[in-house]
């Protein structure tokens, strides 16, 4: 243990075994009861069920969205025109397929056409 001015640093957990204050009464997975500080309103910890709910209101619920929004290259409109692109691609391209098929079969194109071009 260091100390630095009055400052004891590597102290144990100041929730320790000797604190007088209500515990959590969840048990751990360990079979142990729970050690940490308890919530006034229900006697859990944050871990065990003591943290908020979330937003009730929708009004709530959009600050909350607009808050943990980093980038928004993943929002539900984004994703939706992505998907409308990516259909709008394999149109074109099915299209552009049946016209090769198309000018191949009335011998206006070459079937081996794309070897004429360097890769």
């Amino acid at each position: 243990m260091l100390t630095k001015g009055n400052v004891n640093i590597g102290i144990e957990w100041r929730f320790g075994p000797d604190w007088p204050g209500q515990r959590c009464v969840a048990k751990t997975r360990q079979g142990t009861d729970c050690q940490r500080p308890a919530n006034k309103k229900n006697g859990r910890c944050r871990l065990h069920g003591g943290a908020s709910t979330g937003p009730r209101t929708e009004e709530g619920r959009d600050r909350i969205s607009a808050a943990n929004l980093h980038h928004g290259k993943f929002t539900k409109d984004k994703l939706e025109k992505r998907r409308e692109n990516v259909s709008k691609g394999r149109a074109i391209r099915k299209e552009l397929r049946q016209m090769e098929r198309e000018l191949i079969a009335g011998g206006l194109l070459d079937k081996h056409w794309r070897d004429s071009f360097p890769s």
